[in-house]
């Protein structure tokens, strides 16, 4: 039994709201259980320096945990002076995942910056960033399409995240805290909405696992995915 009393394959309750922030060009909460993020989306109309003249354009992200977003009161990175490890491995995984689904010469020669900020922690936080992420630049897109700033669609495909691991022996999709803390695999699958895999972060945290369970867990990612992308969907219609 999963300490939620979900199914091994049940997700947690996915809620994505739209248009939650004033000024950016794009933005979303998105909420996977008890894991909430604020994701903005910010058009910049210059790329950086190494792409002037290239006629491409590009998307970069920034990620951050406000203080009490977990049980314990966390320093904010600001107050120590720079950002931690986990952060900037965290940005530039939600960076490198979004960019797959762009078509960067339909985007032209600027750049989108995603933000995702965590409001409220329960694990999965970078998969729960990518998949609010993707709906805060698929809305700031739509603005560049309406102005014309951009003749065709940058946005190639749908692209989300879902944490599956193994835990208590049992393969299981969307871990939580609870899980997370004491899976014995952990997993972090990213996808197209076509169904195409970008990264995937596996590794043992106690216990080996075997190949039949990686195939497992890729099969509850798909099945996982799939339903993410559909409330992406339903969120931007």
């Amino acid at each position: 039994m999963r300490p939620s009393g979900r199914e091994l394959s049940d997700l947690r309750p996915i809620s994505i709201e739209t248009g939650v922030t004033k000024h950016a060009e794009g933005s979303c909460l998105i909420k996977m259980g008890d894991t909430h993020v604020l994701c903005t989306a910010t058009i910049e109309d210059r790329a950086p320096s190494f792409l002037k003249g290239s006629g491409l354009g590009w998307v970069t992200a920034e990620y951050g945990m406000l203080p009490r977003a977990t049980n314990t009161r966390n320093r904010r990175e600001a107050a120590a002076g720079k950002q931690g490890g986990r952060t900037v491995e965290i940005q530039r995984l939600i960076g490198r995942a979004l960019r797959a689904g762009v078509d960067r010469s339909a985007l032209g020669e600027r750049q989108i910056v995603v933000d995702c900020d965590v409001i409220q922690a329960d694990g999965g936080t970078r998969c729960a960033s990518i998949t609010g992420g993707w709906v805060a630049l698929r809305l700031a897109v739509n603005k560049l399409l309406k102005t014309g700033a951009c003749t065709s669609d940058p946005l190639m495909d749908h692209v989300a995240a879902i944490s599956c691991g193994i835990y208590a022996g049992q393969p299981v999709a969307d871990l939580d805290y609870a899980e997370d803390s004491e899976a014995g695999t952990d997993g972090n699958f990213i996808m197209t909405g076509a169904g195409k895999l970008i990264e995937v972060q596996m590794s043992a945290e106690g216990a080996t696992f075997s190949r039949d369970q990686m195939n497992k867990l890729l099969d509850l990612a798909e099945a996982g995915v799939a339903q993410l992308v559909a409330a992406q969907k339903a969120a931007t219609a």
